[in-house]
């Protein structure tokens, strides 16, 4: 059969950034350790004034299609995943289609085009809706264009406004791809929850704590469902792991107890047996109670471990670099750690091809989604082409006044008036409201 995939990915990050540790934190009489070793963040990208979901992912789409050679005709369909919408009706995938017209020739009046939302697993299942109707045989020869793309804003004074951040992340999905194949397998857990949610608002309602257990809970309950089709899991099958990423921090927490259930029942679990014992079974307590904190105090203990310590480094921790230095992306932050994997493998030399991933992708509201990924012989090429460092070089650093002009500018209850911080070349840009209160844009060359 034949495989269907990733066939090429770029990266667009907002042009502006803000430094975490030396700028945020002072002006919040916070200690910049909170961000740097608590949350894991360094830096938030934001976008300048003419900045914002369709022109970033506008951007990431015109570089992959100028890259690989294609011209609309090869695209026969366009789904956006964001939680930024600006319009109940009219979805972002035809403003972006309308930018890309503007550069190529030809035009997309043959694509389907939809929009997707469910927090920030939606850029996945966008993933899996081209990845069906390709296999399904519907696509005629075309690929499919996925982005995902957000401007991840909290209210000013919110505990989230650490962990804001702003890009694109555009995919290629056809057959026979040139950077990695997705499984036909796949896990969920899913549930109805009130975690972080947007009702009629831009920024979002969060109750911190019972996100990150509503987190937990379906990415166990989604490696379980995986597990019960692709067989167990063992942390030696998988090159990186990428999570879902809103902060650094929280894939921590994923990771341990990720790692303790792959663990459960295997050799790694015997060779620890002498240092902190073996795992508690529910069996084995009276109460459920008893039982949880059997399983805190155990986790507590494998953290520790030269084992868990070590297998951190090599599998989770190369996935959160971009992510550490750009904040959460929403739809496209477990794509930028897919992104980060490779780019550190290709760094360091690694072999990937025939290599797995194990990808964990999440939306409040709540869903989980896992699953695997097998590189390709061309990953190299694909990796190599993406210029994300370049980016984050360029982008220019803003003192806490001028974040708080930005965040007006795209605050959307607020009209301010605030000249660009930087100067756009060869990109879309938003350049103002139509007669019926549309967004238009234009390419700046």
């Amino acid at each position: 059969m034949t495989s269907v995939g990733i066939d090429a990915i770029e990266i667009w990050t907002g042009k502006l950034v803000l430094d975490l540790p030396n700028t945020f934190a002072p002006v919040k009489g916070e200690d910049p350790e909170k961000y740097t070793k608590g949350l894991g963040l360094e830096k938030s990208s934001f976008p300048d004034v003419y900045e914002d979901i369709v022109t970033m992912g506008a951007n990431a789409a015109k570089n992959l299609m100028v890259r690989k050679g294609l011209s609309p005709e090869d695209i026969g369909r366009i789904d956006v995943a964001t939680e930024s919408a600006f319009d109940n009706s009219k979805p972002v995938s035809t403003y972006i289609a309308g930018c890309l017209e503007q550069v190529f020739e030809g035009d997309f009046r043959h694509a389907n085009k939809g929009e997707r939302k469910f927090a920030c697993i939606a850029g996945t299942q966008s993933l899996d809706d081209a990845y069906n109707w390709i296999k399904a045989g519907r696509n005629r020869g075309r690929a499919a264009l996925v982005i995902a793309t957000d401007t991840a804003l909290y209210e000013r004074g919110d505990p989230g406004e650490a962990t804001q951040g702003a890009g694109a992340v555009a995919m290629l999905i056809d057959e026979d791809p040139d950077l990695v194949e997705l499984s036909t397998e796949q896990g969920y857990g899913s549930m109805d929850e009130t975690d972080f949610l947007k009702p009629n608002q831009q920024f979002p309602s969060v109750d911190g704590k019972r996100s990150m257990q509503v987190y937990l809970a379906r990415m166990r309950e989604a490696l379980e469902d995986y597990e019960s089709v692709a067989g167990r899991t063992h942390p030696d099958l998988f090159e990186y792991i990428p999570f879902h990423t809103p902060f650094p921090g929280m894939v921590r927490k994923a990771a341990l107890l990720g790692f303790r259930h792959m663990t459960r029942d295997t050799d790694i679990e015997d060779d620890l047996e002498s240092e902190i014992g073996r795992q508690p079974r529910e069996a084995d307590f009276e109460t459920w109670d008893d039982y949880e904190e059997a399983i805190r105090a155990y986790m507590d203990k494998l953290k520790t471990t030269e084992e868990y310590r070590d297998w951190y480094g090599r599998v989770i921790e190369p996935t959160l670099d971009i992510s550490s230095r750009v904040g959460n992306w929403y739809t496209g932050s477990v794509h930028i750690a897919r992104a980060s994997a490779l780019k550190a493998a290709a760094e360091e030399g690694k072999d990937m091809v025939g290599k797995k991933l194990l990808v964990g992708s999440y939306g409040s509201g709540a869903q989980a989604e896992i699953h695997a990924e097998t590189v390709q012989e061309t990953w190299l090429d694909e990796i190599e082409a993406l210029n994300v460092d370049e980016q984050l070089a360029a982008r220019k650093e803003i003192t806490f006044d001028e974040y708080e002009l930005i965040h007006d500018v795209h605050n959307h209850e607020k009209e301010v008036e605030v000249e660009e911080l930087t100067q756009p070349e060869d990109e879309f840009v938003f350049t103002g409201w139509g007669r019926m209160n549309e967004r238009r844009y234009e390419y700046v060359e």
